[in-house]
């Protein structure tokens, strides 16, 4: 149960109401993750317009890719909510649920192409360890592996945003919907 007062769909009005309107009609649900900000509305806005950039956007970072990344943070934070999610979104592409049950056990070098494993890696110790990365240049074995700077940017632009959403999610007491993440339009 959240920590605080949200307003529901079915209590929202004015502004409010118009963003979850917009979120239901282009996401296909309204996720309790975005009505915890319910009390600051625009702040909603502006959530969902950096995931879109982040998530959906071009990169040289696949769809697929983007959402490992999101479900290996959400793991290494412990959010249940965010790896039920973003699993269930990898799994959209990927099409294997077992492939997913393992990369949310960590178990992932033998499922996952060295590129993706160093993906998975870099997200890991940035969530685990950000302060190793001062004085560490933990880009230079992306970058072997042919990573351009544009790729590693979004690396850790996804890494970081898990970062902030799971802390959201897991001080304010965001539970998994019903429903659990089915339904979303990836």
């Amino acid at each position: 149960m959240s920590r605080i007062k949200v307003i529901q769909h079915n209590q929202a009005q004015g502004e409010l109401l118009d963003i979850y309107n917009n979120i239901v009609k282009t996401r296909g649900q309204l996720a309790d993750v975005h009505k915890i900000q319910s009390l600051r509305p625009k702040s909603i806005v502006a959530h969902m317009e950096l995931y879109m950039e982040i998530m959906f956007k071009k990169s040289e970072l696949s769809r697929a890719n983007r959402e490992m990344i999101a479900t290996v943070v959400s793991v290494a934070n412990g959010c249940l909510y965010c790896q039920t999610h973003h699993g269930e979104a990898l799994n959209n592409y990927w099409k294997d649920e077992n492939k997913v049950k393992q990369l949310r056990r960590f178990e992932f070098k033998e499922i996952l192409s060295d590129k993706e494993i160093a993906l998975c890696q870099f997200a890991q110790e940035l969530t685990l360890h950000p302060e190793s990365h001062e004085n560490n240049d933990f880009t230079k074995h992306l970058k072997t592996l042919g990573f351009s700077d544009s790729a590693i940017l979004d690396t850790v632009l996804v890494t970081a945003y898990f970062n902030f959403v799971n802390r959201v999610v897991l001080s304010l007491g965001v539970e998994l919907e019903e429903d659990n993440a089915r339904g979303y339009n990836y």
